[in-house]
C-alpha cells in the first residue's frame, strides 16, 4: 500500500457532485483505511458537500474544489461518458495514482489504452488476480455487471450454447442526474417502458467478458431493458435452454461463485429489497422444463457502480475486499 496519512489510502473523487460521486463519498467517508484528500467539482467549487448530498450533514465539513491535488494514491472518476477521457487529455495524472474510471470509455479491449494508461476491466468475479495488479480500473457498467454475473457461470463451463434472453429493469438513477424528458417524477411515476432494445451499450462489454471465458461463444444475448418507476435496484431475468439438471445448475452456479463476498446463490425466491444499498448481487437459479432461469439482482449505485470501485479499490491496495462495504440492505 502506498498510502500516507497512517497508512491510509489517499483518494481524489473527479465528479463528485453526481449519484455516483456522492455514493462513493458514503463509503468512503466511513471506509476505515481511506482518507479522502479532495473532491473535485467545476459546478459547486467551495460549497460544503453535504449542500450537494444533504445527508452527509454532520459527517464531513469537506467542501468542493475545483483544484487538483497529486498527493493521492487513487483518483476516482465519477464522470459521464466521454467525459474521463476528456479529463485524461486534458490532465497529465502521474502513473503512481491509479485511476478507477466509472464511465464506459475504457471498459472495451480495444479502448483500453489511452495514452500512458492500460485500464484493466475491474470484474472482481471475473479478474480478481488482474484487478490486484493493475495500474488502473474500468468500472463495470450496471446492467453488464448484473447480466454478467448471471451467465459467467455457464460461459466458464462453454454451456452458452444457445441464445439468451433477458428482461431487466433498473431504478431512475440509472439515468444519472441530470434532468430529461423520461427522468422527471412526473413521467417516471407510475409508469413503465422499454429503451434501447436488442442494442444497449453495455452489450459489447458483457459479449467481451463472456468470450473470455467461453472462446468463440457467438449467440445473440436479446437484451430487453425497462426504465422503473422506483428509484434505484436492477432486476433480470435471464433464460437460455439448456441440458442441465435443477441440481446441477445451482451447484455449478454455488461453487462458481464461492469464493465471492459479494455475490450469493439460491433456488429461493429473492426480491430487490434485499440488495438495495448493498454491494452484493443475488442470484436465483431454477430450471423449468428446458429452459435454466436466472434472477440476478443488484443496486445499480453500488455494485453496479461506487462500491465496486471501491471493492476494485480494496484489491489493488491489498485491503481487506469487504472494507467499507459492509452495508445494510433497506429490507422494508
Amino acid at each position: 500500500m502506498t498510502g500516507s496519512t497512517l497508512n491510509k489510502v489517499r483518494a481524489g473523487i473527479i465528479g463528485g457532485a453526481g449519484y455516483t460521486g456522492g455514493e462513493m463519498l458514503r463509503i468512503l467517508i466511513n471506509h476505515p483505511n481511506v482518507e479522502i484528500a479532495f473532491v473535485h467539482s467545476n459546478s459547486n467549487t467551495g460549497n460544503h458537500i453535504y449542500e450537494v448530498h444533504t445527508d452527509l450533514f454532520g459527517d464531513t465539513n469537506l467542501r468542493f474544489t475545483g483544484e487538483l491535488s497529486f498527493a493521492i494514491d487513487v483518483l476516482f472518476l465519477c464522470v459521464g461518458h466521454g467525459d474521463a477521457k476528456k479529463f485524461l487529455e486534458a490532465n497529465n495524472i502521474p502513473d503512481h495514482i491509479k485511476i478507477i474510471d466509472l464511465s464506459q470509455d475504457f471498459r472495451l479491449t480495444q479502448n483500453s489504452k489511452f495514452k500512458n494508461k492500460n485500464f484493466v476491466y475491474g470484474l472482481p468475479e471475473l479478474n480478481r488476480e488482474a484487478i490486484k495488479t493493475a495500474d488502473n480500473i474500468a468500472n463495470p457498467g450496471c446492467f453488464a455487471t448484473c447480466l454478467q454475473l448471471g451467465l459467467l457461470p455457464l460461459a466458464a463451463k462453454g454451456l452458452l450454447n444457445q441464445e439468451v434472453h433477458v428482461a431487466a429493469t433498473t431504478g431512475s438513477t440509472g439515468a444519472g442526474q441530470s434532468l430529461a424528458p423520461t427522468s422527471h417524477f412526473t413521467w417516471r411515476n407510475d409508469n413503465l417502458s422499454v429503451y434501447k432494445a436488442f442494442n444497449h451499450q453495455h452489450l459489447n462489454e458483457i459479449g467481451q467478458s463472456l468470450k473470455q471465458l467461453q472462446n468463440g461463444f457467438n449467440k445473440a444475448i436479446n437484451f430487453i431493458p425497462y426504465r422503473g418507476d422506483f428509484t434505484r435496484g436492477i432486476i433480470a431475468s435471464i433464460y437460455t435452454d439448456s441440458d442441465l439438471s435443477a441440481e446441477a445448475a445451482l451447484k455449478l452456479y454455488q461453487d462458481f461463485y464461492a469464493g465471492d463476498p459479494f455475490t450469493h446463490v439460491t433456488d429461493r425466491n429473492i426480491d430487490l429489497k434485499q440488495i438495495v444499498n448493498t454491494n452484493k448481487c443475488f442470484l436465483q437459479v431454477t430450471k423449468h422444463d428446458g429452459k435454466l432461469l436466472i434472477i440476478s439482482i443488484l443496486d445499480n449505485l453500488l455494485k453496479g457502480a461506487s462500491g465496486q470501485a471501491v471493492q476494485n479499490m480494496n484489491l489493488l491496495f491489498g485491503l481487506d475486499e469487504r472494507a467499507g462495504l459492509r452495508l445494510k440492505a433497506t429490507a422494508f
